[in-house]
């Protein structure tokens, strides 16, 4: 995954704007943190868990307010999603979409 933030753009419609999606640097670490934790227990569920948790901030730039707001982080427009038993936050901005960092819900954080 490297050092640098990861970028992705998507195409907006027509009358919305354009997001890109970040990552921030503790972000990028989490899939492989999650991925030593569960490795030991079954590999191929870790693999298939880190899949799942790398594609699913794709689908916030068709539709970013789909999460959850989190209002203690004000004036920040943090959000969440779950994707299985793992969670993502993420922060909104006018036209990028940053994620912040992935747990697994059972994580103390």
């Amino acid at each position: 995954m490297g050092g640098q933030p990861w970028h992705g753009l998507a195409c907006g419609l027509a009358d919305s704007p354009v997001m890109e999606l970040k990552w921030t640097r503790k972000a990028m670490s989490d899939p492989a943190r999650l991925f030593a934790l569960l490795a030991p227990v079954n590999k191929l569920a870790a693999a298939r868990a880190v899949q799942a948790l790398a594609a699913a901030p794709l689908r916030l730039l068709e539709q970013p307010r789909i999460g959850e707001r989190l209002f203690e982080f004000e004036p920040r427009e943090v959000r969440r999603i779950l994707v299985g038993r793992y969670e993502i936050r993420y922060a909104i901005d006018t036209t990028t979409i940053t994620v912040l960092r992935l747990w697994h819900t059972r994580e103390n954080r």
